[in-house]
């Protein structure tokens, strides 16, 4: 046993020594895929229910009551595309499983080998270049209903000038402070993001630690609530994501820079009515405001939900991404209405009520004051006003 643990561990150290270090290992895991979230900025880790989010949130199957099946579709810069599909399982008092499958990339790209002739027309040959990932994810609640922990493995194939394979695995959790507010936190890549190259390369980045807030308040002058999500940059590396924006290098460490640190946070506001509509506004990026987003959403039913973003961006073209979810299981078989319980104050009334017609009841059968109860000389008994 020894022997062999000691064989493992040496095996893991010649690996982290052969492994090079990047940013972004396996970057196509952090696509947000759900058209809710990516409305709200990007805050996918304190949005709730949104099956299209498995790679940021598997706490979101702690409370699976039904099974949902989501898709969405997104049309990049330059014909690149990427899909996602994504099923949820109820597993009673064990959570919620999560399944879910992606695909990243572009077609019919022109290739010409090098020395060949530039064809003529069309008539060239073509090539294709995706990642495809495979999500496995669960999650479960605790302490009373009032932590959600959720974990999650994915599995990376990248097809590019040649292949390799990725492997990450993220674990995440919710706290319900309060009924309107909880708190939430997400540990990407604590297995870290590895890659393997067909040519022998290892690449792999370090862990990556996330909070997020979520607060909801009911408006019933409007019909609706409203929800207000905010989820923080990185907190132990310093993220290269605002340097897409302007070139200046935010988004820095929080024991660094909190302010930078807090800029390049994400942000967003929702507003969903009684009735089934939804919408939404938010931020990338705290510190860039042409990073705003945008969208909408409607449930046509209890089983059915559809949801539109708009994402901007400074100098690439705006990007509009559309989803949708539905349940097969409410689809087949609704839940029957049923009548709702009465509250405590109405049971008390009713009881009350209840006493008052019994004693009516006997008061009616008792004789008044002014009745007498005489003896009939037959034995029987009559009354006599």
């Amino acid at each position: 046993m020894v022997k062999s643990l000691s064989i493992l561990l040496a095996f893991a150290a010649w690996q982290a020594w052969a492994m090079d270090r990047v940013v972004g290992a396996n970057a196509s895991l952090d696509i947000h895929a759900g058209a809710r979230s990516a409305s709200l900025g990007g805050a996918s880790l304190a949005v709730d229910h949104d099956l299209l989010e498995l790679t940021s949130n598997p706490q979101q199957l702690a409370n699976v009551e039904n099974s949902w099946v989501a898709f969405s579709h997104v049309a990049y810069y330059e014909d690149t595309r990427y899909d996602y599909g994504a099923v949820q399982f109820p597993l009673g008092e064990l959570g919620g499983l999560g399944i879910a499958f992606s695909r990243f990339g572009a077609d019919d790209i022109p290739w010409i080998a090098e020395g060949d002739p530039l064809p003529e027309g069309s008539d060239y040959r073509t090539l294709s270049i995706a990642d495809y990932v495979f999500t496995l994810a669960w999650g479960r609640r605790f302490l009373d209903d009032r932590l959600d922990v959720g974990v999650s493995f994915h599995g990376l194939y990248r097809e590019l000038d040649q292949t390799g394979w990725g492997f990450r695995g993220d674990i995440g959790a919710n706290y319900h402070v309060h009924p309107q507010f909880t708190v939430s936190t997400f540990l990407k890549g604590w297995t870290s993001s590895a890659t393997t190259w067909e040519e022998g390369t290892f690449e792999y980045s370090s862990p990556e630690w996330y909070l997020a807030l979520h607060f909801e308040q009911p408006i019933s002058y409007f019909y609706g609530k409203l929800g207000a999500y905010w989820q923080s940059a990185g907190i132990l590396h310093r993220e290269n994501r605002d340097e897409d924006w302007d070139g200046e290098p935010r988004g820095g460490r929080f024991w660094e820079h909190p302010g930078d640190w807090f800029g390049g946070g994400r942000a967003g506001v929702e507003f969903a009515f009684d009735f089934g509509l939804s919408l939404r506004a938010g931020l990338a990026s705290l510190s860039e405001m042409e990073s705003w987003t945008a969208g909408a959403g409607i449930a046509l039913s209890n089983w059915l939900r559809v949801d539109y973003a708009f994402e901007s961006h400074p100098t690439l073209s705006a990007v509009h991404r559309v989803s949708l979810e539905f349940s097969p299981g409410l689809f087949l078989f609704p839940k029957k209405k049923s009548e709702p319980k009465p509250s405590a104050m109405q049971s008390q009334a009713m009881e009350k009520s209840e006493e008052a017609e019994e004693k009516s009841a006997v008061s009616e059968m008792e004789p008044t004051s002014e009745e007498t109860l005489d003896e009939d000389s037959s034995g029987g008994i009559y009354w006599e006003e």
